[in-house]
């Protein structure tokens, strides 16, 4: 990703954002967005209870689409598999601002005990496994539901036009497919007409419900999945000596490639993750298996450390297990970039959101290993995204269930919040844009 490549454009456009005065929208704004909570909590539950997996988000197109002819948007289905795209074209001319909503739910089985648990069964991977909105995509579907019927409603005083992006696959496409962001890109979506900036929100179950964290540049990581196949010798395990074992070959690499994030990385630059997530070998307890399987993860936020990971985690394979005398098969999948808020434009709007949700509620925060296929978006244009808290009040983080599990439970009483700073963000940034290419005219 060419992050400085993004940066000169950035400050050409924003460079005036700060001669500005707020927006007369921004009233109306938020009435018609608090006149609409129990209509967003309404489509959350529909589509928390009815949960679908990356690419297979049918039932949940043909909801968002409806919505949005309904309120007269140029609408078109079947971007990326699923994907559905808004065009609202306002009354006066501006630039174009893009808002994003992803729609797939997760292979995991709900715990949580609430009315509309989701009971949703499907096939992933080869095998039956509950579905479930366990990182809160169906918050965000309903969010930009609302957004849209907010905006709509001033359509006449909106000075450019917004394209509401509701996107497939954030999770991942399945095996075979390609999907997310960056087919949805691949197709165009960021064209006719060409969208000058793009806006995210991502609901967090352990930050305080009304509450909004972000950070400028490096906000969630990059992230590359790999396999290690370590290839020995089989044998009895009582003569192990005739044999070249795998499973002390692959114990050995785990314990190497811990070595690359406490030995050799620079922490103090970024930091950096190397997980293995799953390792399999053998059937039977006095065999010496012929192979090993490995699978992890690698988290960073630097090109050079990333490519850096790369290298070394080839590195430690191969030569631990030559030395063995086996034999190693590495392969790393590069699958998001970094999710880099364009440090520009995140500084001209984040009075907006201290605005929409007061300043004592605006949290500077720390960057995050998990990943974000928004990142892609950012590769083109700038863009900011940031986390809406979800987590109810008073409830300690740590006793609050992560994303990705069976008890992720989130308050619904934020997401009033999330419509109105989508929504602001949308106005003010037409505003100060209109602003300062009127001023170029002088």
């Amino acid at each position: 990703m060419n992050l400085k490549s993004l940066l000169p454009f950035s400050f050409l456009v924003l460079s005036g954002f700060h001669c500005y005065s707020q927006s007369p929208l921004n009233a109306k704004i938020d009435q018609k967005a608090q006149a609409l909570e129990s209509q967003i909590v309404t489509w959350r539950r529909d589509f928390h209870e009815n949960p679908e997996l990356g690419n297979r988000e049918f039932k949940t197109a043909e909801k968002i689409a409806a919505h949005l002819k309904k309120l007269g948007m140029e609408v078109q289905t079947g971007v990326a598999h699923t994907g559905v795209v808004g065009l609202l074209k306002g009354g006066k001319p501006g630039p174009v601002v893009a808002l994003r909503a992803d729609m797939d739910g997760l292979p995991v089985a709900e715990r949580v005990d609430v009315p509309f648990k989701s009971k949703v069964t499907s096939e992933y991977n080869g095998q039956q496994t509950g579905v479930m909105h366990a990182c809160g995509h169906d918050t965000h579907v309903a969010i930009l539901m609302g957004v849209a019927e907010v905006l709509t409603s001033m359509k006449a005083d909106l000075k450019g036009t917004v394209k509401f992006i509701f996107q497939p696959a954030e999770e991942g496409a399945p095996k075979g497919e390609e999907g997310g962001a960056k087919l949805m890109i691949k197709e165009g979506v960021l064209e006719n007409p060409k969208v000058d900036a793009i806006f995210g929100l991502h609901i967090n179950s352990q930050t305080e419900v009304n509450t909004i964290a972000y950070k400028p540049g490096a906000t969630m990581a990059a992230v590359d999945f790999f396999s290690i196949d370590i290839k020995g010798k089989q044998t009895h395990g009582a003569y192990p000596w005739s044999g070249v074992d795998p499973i002390v070959t692959s114990s050995q690499i785990v314990m190497g490639l811990q070595t690359i994030v406490s030995r050799n990385l620079d922490i103090t630059k970024a930091p950096a993750v190397v997980t293995i997530g799953a390792f399999h070998g053998g059937i039977r307890e006095n065999i010496i298996p012929e192979e090993v399987k490995m699978i992890g993860t690698i988290r960073t936020f630097d090109e050079e450390m990333h490519t850096f990971v790369h290298k070394r985690v080839n590195e430690i394979a191969t030569n631990i297990a030559e030395s063995a005398g086996a034999k190693a098969d590495v392969k790393i999948n590069v699958l998001y970039p970094v999710t880099f808020n364009d440090i520009p434009l995140t500084e001209k709007m984040i009075g907006t959101l201290e605005e929409v949700a007061g300043k004592n509620k605006v949290i500077l925060t720390t960057a995050k290993t998990g990943a974000e296929d928004f990142s892609y978006f950012q590769q083109k244009v700038p863009g900011f995204f940031f986390f809406l808290g979800g987590m109810p009040k008073g409830k300690n983080p740590l006793e609050a269930a992560p994303h990705h599990t069976p008890d992720f439970f989130l308050d619904e009483s934020g997401l009033v919040l999330g419509v109105r700073s989508l929504s602001r963000l949308t106005v003010d940034f037409m505003e100060k844009q209109t602003s300062v290419a009127i001023k170029g005219k002088k």
